[in-house]
This record gives structure tokens, C-alpha cells and sequence, in this order.
């Protein structure tokens, strides 16, 4: 399958670059109550990260008059979080920090009984690229090497990840499959897991995102060797990417806060402009920056139309896979 930026991003560049409006935030409508904060993914990952990143700067700007709880729910593949945001009690105080398994999961799971078509868009905070990383220790130091070292060890080279079907797996079913690789793959509650196993020497390779390795890469512990972006990142200039060894792929984990189904518009427009005002705020830019992450602001109608691109994606990547 041919892939690039704008396919699976489903938007022009134009369109999805555009200054995000930001609601006022003086409102009718506020919380009543703690916000609950569901986070789709396991403890030390990457929408963990982010999740409590947003959730201390709106607390440290006093953004919200009740607090928002984050709490870890990435069982089954973020189904546990699906679930719990589908039957919410209280929709207008509960949301959720979302990755790719916000579309995977329900194409896998149709007995979850999840359309994310009834859930509420608030914020797109932006996109999160794929980076392929070995330990220091491994004596890997470029991609070739990398291959040499899955063929040499015949089906026993051994990577971990957050689970079949899952964004990680995704991308390593596509480059074991141009590359005719044969990897053992262990699956994870979460990206942090993976990234900490890896720096442990628990298992021989990740395909993790920047923000999960980040602190390992600074310690010296792993090396990264690919990039699945559309161009070098500026935190791996000497990385290639897999599209400059001509196989034209990128796959970027999305990075969103979404509402429960049936959140009233005065509630969904609140959270709208509170993580809108996070968004334009300089520590967001800045995260954006040091954790290697692309912007992509979006309105509701630009989200919907988002969301409805990346089932269809899905769906054929995961096919591919399942196939």
C-alpha cells in the first residue's frame, strides 16, 4: 500500500495548518465537578505524557475552576478507555487522551459496539512520528546493520511492542514485509514499557515514538536508526527515513482530546477553548518542539472529516496485516 503524508493525514497542508480559533474562555457553562481525564494507553507512554503535560500546565495557569484526573485506562488495546468514555455517566465531564488505537481498536474489536463517529472533538494537539531504535550496547549503528542482525538471527530477533494491530505493529509489519524480515514480537501495556525493556536489554529493538525514548536516547542507552516521518527530524538529523530508501510510507500517532458522546455543545465549546488556550500557549509550542511532534490544529468539522480518513486507512493497513 502506498502511503504518504497526506493520505493518511486525509487533509491538505492548506487546510490543516491553519490557526486554530480558540473560543473565549469566559463561558456560561463550567465544571461542576473534577474532570475525568482518561488517558487510552498504559503508564510512562507517550499520550500519558502528553495527557499530564497538558494537565499541569492548565492546572499551573489555573485554566479550568475544577481539576481534570488523568487516569491510565489502555487495557485491551485502549478498548478499557473506549468503553468507559462510550458509557460515561457524566459525558460533560469526561474525556479522553487518544492515539491511532482510537481507530484500531474498534476495527478490531466490532464486538466493543464503539462508533467513534458519536464521540465529541475537542482538540487535535498534534502528530507523534515513529523512530525504529536498538540499545548502544547492541553494536548496531545504522539500519543495515539492524538488517543484518534480524537475518542472522532467523526468526529469534526479538522486538517489543504495545500489541498486534496496535500503531508500533503497524509499522513493523510494514518494514518486515519490504525488507522480507522475520522478527519474534513481544507485546506491552504501553509505549514507556517498551522503551524502558529496550534500554534494560529485556528485548532487541522498538519502534517507539520520540517522547517514549527521548530520555533513554539523552542517557546514552538506545541509538535510533529510522525514521517513519515524511522528512529527517530535526532531533536525528543523521536518521534517514524509510521513504529515502525508496518505500514511500510515514505513520504518524495522533495526539487529540476527545469528549463522551452526548457532551452538550456548552460543555464541548468550554473544553474547546481551555485546550485551544494550551495549544497557542508557548509551553505547548515548546513540547511540540522538544518532543518532535507536528502540528495539526483542526476544527470539528476538519476532525470528523480526519477521523472518517483514518478508519478507511486503518482498515486497509490492518488488512494487510490480518491478511
Amino acid at each position: 500500500m502506498k502511503l504518504n503524508k497526506r493520505l493518511f493525514l486525509g487533509l491538505a497542508a492548506s487546510s490543516a495548518l491553519t490557526t486554530l480559533p480558540i473560543s473565549a474562555m469566559a463561558q456560561e457553562w463550567e465544571p461542576t465537578r473534577p474532570v475525568d481525564f482518561t488517558i487510552m494507553a498504559g503508564a510512562g507512554g507517550g499520550a500519558d505524557q502528553i495527557a499530564r503535560f497538558v494537565q499541569s500546565v492548565v492546572e499551573a495557569n489555573d485554566m479550568m475552576n475544577r481539576p481534570l484526573i488523568p487516569t491510565n485506562r489502555g487495557g485491551g488495546s485502549g478498548a478499557d478507555a473506549l468503553l468507559h468514555l462510550n458509557n460515561a455517566r457524566d459525558a460533560d465531564h469526561t474525556l479522553m487522551v487518544t492515539l491511532n488505537s482510537f481507530y484500531t481498536t474498534p476495527i478490531r474489536q466490532e464486538a466493543l459496539g464503539v462508533d467513534i463517529e458519536t464521540f465529541t472533538p475537542i482538540t487535535m494537539m498534534g502528530v507523534d512520528p515513529f523512530v525504529l531504535w536498538v540499545h548502544t550496547d547492541s553494536g548496531i549503528t545504522d539500519f543495515d546493520g539492524y538488517l543484518a542482525a534480524v537475518r542472522e538471527m532467523n526468526g529469534e530477533y526479538v522486538m517489543g511492542g504495545t500489541g498486534s494491530g496496535q500503531e508500533d505493529s503497524i509499522v513493523i509489519a510494514y518494514m518486515s514485509d519490504v525488507y522480507d524480515l522475520d522478527i519474534k514480537y513481544i507485546p506491552y501495556d504501553g509505549g514507556g514499557a517498551v522503551a524502558r525493556d529496550l534500554a534494560g536489554q529485556q528485548i532487541m529493538a522498538t519502534v517507539n515514538n520520540p517522547a517514549e525514548a527521548n530520555g533513554f536516547y539523552a542517557a546514552g542507552d538506545v541509538v535510533p536508526l529510522l525514521a517513519f516521518s515524511d522528512e529527517r527530524m530535526e532531533a536525528y538529523p543523521d536518521v534517514p527515513t524509510i521513504k529515502e530508501l525508496g518505500h514511500d510510507f510515514s505513520y504518524y500517532n495522533q495526539r487529540a482530546i476527545v469528549g463522551a458522546p452526548g457532551m452538550s455543545d456548552e460543555a464541548a465549546e468550554y473544553y474547546r477553548g481551555v485546550f485551544g488556550a494550551v495549544y497557542e500557549g508557548q509551553e505547548w509550542q515548546d513540547y511540540l518542539a522538544s518532543e518532535s511532534l507536528s502540528p495539526l490544529p483542526m476544527n470539528e468539522e476538519e476532525t470528523r472529516a480526519y477521523w472518517a480518513t483514518q478508519v478507511e486507512n486503518h482498515r486497509k493497513l490492518l488488512s494487510q496485516i490480518d491478511g
